[in-house]
């Protein structure tokens, strides 16, 4: 698959706007980035008191079926989160994905796209490690139906939550996993969601991961995917990822993604 120029050039920006505030940071005494992407499963942390972190990335996925193949470009996976105090973060997202049919190879005219609707909601530390007791947060997303455009517009606004887990397995290795139920894709029926994901720190920079995920709607077949992939931490504000997957049972034949992380710090004078 071939990438467009538009995904490129929204990185190049999002670098060039970062770039100042990284090199004047690397210094600072902090964590290594934590991101909720590229996977399903989200971090069980949150970014902390006054720290503003952007998470973007750009995907394909197709799945054909009695000779009729549906492609969808997703330009823009946008997640912005702000750490309300240090427990609590705020979470702002929103996706841009163009929908094209093809039968036969052929493609059709009824191409889709426009803005899904915006995420919006919050994240909570619960718990931190101890022992056998995992690291724990609570999440919680609305999809307001009015956010979204017209091709991509549900007939009932959206909802989610979610417990997010984790365990350290050792100094290179961490089992993480969510568990939790949403309402939404123009249906009122309540889907439970599931993601266990395994990441290993190749070096310092590099890293993997593995991860199987879906959902169980209470009147329709069970949704299983998984996905892998790389992630590059070219600083402890900046990194990138790259991931593929297919789904388990049917509706999915490729996933291919790539994306962007980075965070600005609070100044000193803010915390």
């Amino acid at each position: 698959m071939k990438l467009t120029n538009s995904i490129f050039k929204c990185y190049l920006v999002l670098i060039a706007l970062s770039a100042q505030s990284l090199i004047a940071q690397e210094t600072n005494e902090t964590e290594a980035l934590v991101t909720d992407r590229p996977d399903a499963t989200e971090a069980s942390s949150t970014v902390g008191k006054g720290v503003l972190q952007f998470e973007t990335g750009g995907l394909y996925t197709s799945f054909e079926e009695n000779n009729i193949q549906s492609e969808e470009y997703t330009y823009n996976t946008m997640l912005i989160r702000y750490g309300l105090l240090e427990n609590l973060e705020f979470r702002l997202g929103w996706n841009f994905v163009e929908g094209v049919t093809k039968i036969d190879g052929s493609k059709l005219d009824n191409v889709t796209s426009g803005l899904t609707p915006l995420l919006l909601g919050v994240k909570l530390d619960i718990a931190e490690e101890d022992g056998l007791m995992p690291e724990m947060a609570l999440i919680g997303h609305v999809f307001p139906v009015f956010s979204a455009s017209t091709d991509y517009r549900p007939e009932y606004t959206g909802v989610d939550f979610r417990f997010s887990l984790s365990h350290t397995l050792s100094e290179k290795s961490s089992l993480g996993y969510n568990i939790g139920a949403q309402w939404g894709n123009d249906s009122p029926e309540a889907a439970a969601i599931y993601t266990l994901a395994y990441g290993y720190s190749i070096t310092d920079k590099w890293g993997l991961y593995a991860e199987v995920y879906g959902d169980l709607p209470e009147d329709s077949s069970a949704n299983h995917y998984w996905d892998a992939g790389f992630t590059y931490l070219a600083c402890k504000d900046l990194q990138f990822d790259v991931y593929f997957g297919t789904s388990i049972t049917e509706g999915q034949d490729l996933l291919v993604g790539l994306g962007a992380s980075f965070r600005i710090l609070p100044t000193p004078k803010n915390l």
